[in-house]
């Protein structure tokens, strides 16, 4: 027969378990319910994980035999940032702006250029080298007789001035019926630069507040742990931590060497737009796989509009780029612990872009990052035979 308190401590036990359940489903039925406004805490908490390592090393500086407090660390982190963006605005962004100038008076210029003669210059020579590839396209005002003649009786004309013309006729439509919704506008974009510049600073306040309670937050969620399983939740945060260092912190600083590297080809290569090009090179490779793929694309076409050897040597200068990344930056950066297979990466991206939108797919891959390392300590934990052995210790 069993002791009654055999009988009571296994039902205790069962008890707290399902306490601690309840509180952890409380926790997630809160952040479903109100998941339209968790990304700022999400982006804020990213924030206070990527500057960890800052912080910590700065508190272990002395002043006076006293070590400095993690509030004056993150004040310090937050001052050396706004004197980045202000130097940033100060050195870099009179180059934009000069650059974008230069994109609307070429744009400006090449609309001027577009008289009924230098279009069917234009068509001509299209003309000819469509015709050097067999086919019989005309695309000005004269007939396809000769285009049929040389292809058996088939033939294909656009007039290329006529929509052209139309293109124009329909723009300049569009924009008289919409130039009363300037002023409209022109108070929406306004509204959202001051909204973003608020939200900006609302969610550096929220990460100050991660930063210094770090160790307070942690020790409050090890309370909704039981204590059987502490050493299983240590090991399992240990390694999401190491996943998500490499991800978060690795990717930061990939985009930065990046956008780096992108600049120093652009001005050796000479490309137009180069400061341009390479702030937006380094702004989309915080999206993995994606972000440089649309990043590079109107580099190789302004590079291949100079010409073609420039478009080429720009090519591959970004592929070289890209190679070094690949090869080097994330093995040493990220680590292999990090590494999550680029099919998870792309499902990731999809699925946050799909739900979130850009905001979403920015945030897909530090979440599939903390997703793996569960699923795999879960599936390890499962079938601990999938663990390799230590290896032996030499004698």
């Amino acid at each position: 027969m069993l002791h009654p308190d055999e009988v009571v401590a296994p039902t205790e036990h069962r008890k707290r378990l399902i306490i601690l359940a309840c509180l952890w489903l409380a926790i997630a039925g809160v952040l479903i319910a109100f998941r339209s406004v968790v990304m700022p805490f999400a982006g804020a908490a990213l924030i206070a994980y990527l500057v960890q390592p800052l912080v910590a090393r700065i508190t272990r500086w002395k002043v006076a035999g006293r070590a400095v407090p993690r509030w004056v660390a993150i004040l310090l982190i937050y001052a050396l940032f706004f004197v980045g963006v202000y130097l940033f605005f100060i050195a870099l962004v009179p180059q934009l702006y000069r650059e974008l100038a230069r994109i609307s008076r070429d744009g400006l210029a090449f609309a001027n250029s577009l008289t009924p003669e230098y279009v069917q210059s234009l068509a001509h020579r299209a003309e000819e080298w469509l015709g050097g590839y067999g086919l019989p396209v005309a695309l000005s005002n004269r007939a396809v007789e000769g285009a049929e003649s040389a292809a058996g009786g088939f033939g294909f004309e656009v007039d290329l001035g006529q929509l052209l013309k139309d293109a124009v006729e329909r723009l300049t439509v569009l924009l008289q019926e919409n130039l009363g919704n300037i002023v409209n506008v022109s108070k929406s974009i306004v509204t959202s630069v001051l909204a973003s510049v608020f939200m900006l600073f609302f969610i550096l306040m929220v990460a100050a507040f991660f930063s210094i309670d770090a160790h307070a937050i942690l020790r409050y969620f090890s309370t909704l742990i039981p204590a059987d399983y502490a050493t299983d939740a240590a090991v399992l945060l240990e390694r999401i931590d190491r996943s998500l260092s490499g991800v978060v912190r690795g990717q930061v600083t990939i985009c930065l060497v990046n956008g780096a590297l992108t600049a120093i080809g652009l001005l050796v290569f000479g490309v137009k737009f180069a400061f341009l090009l390479a702030t937006i090179a380094t702004l989309f490779s915080l999206i993995p796989i994606f972000g440089t793929i649309i990043s590079s694309v109107p580099i190789v076409l302004i590079a291949l509009a100079e010409g073609f050897q420039k478009g080429l040597a720009i090519l591959l200068w970004i592929i070289g780029i890209h190679a070094l990344e690949a090869y080097f930056l994330n093995p040493k950066i990220m680590g292999q612990a990090a590494r999550i297979h680029p099919v998870i990466v792309a499902f990731s991206l999809i699925a946050g872009e799909r739900l979130y939108g850009l905001v979403g797919a920015l945030f897909a891959v530090p979440v599939a990052a903390l997703f793996v390392a569960c699923f795999d300590y879960a599936r390890l934990k499962a079938q601990p035979q999938l663990v390799a052995p230590p290896p032996s210790a030499a004698p």
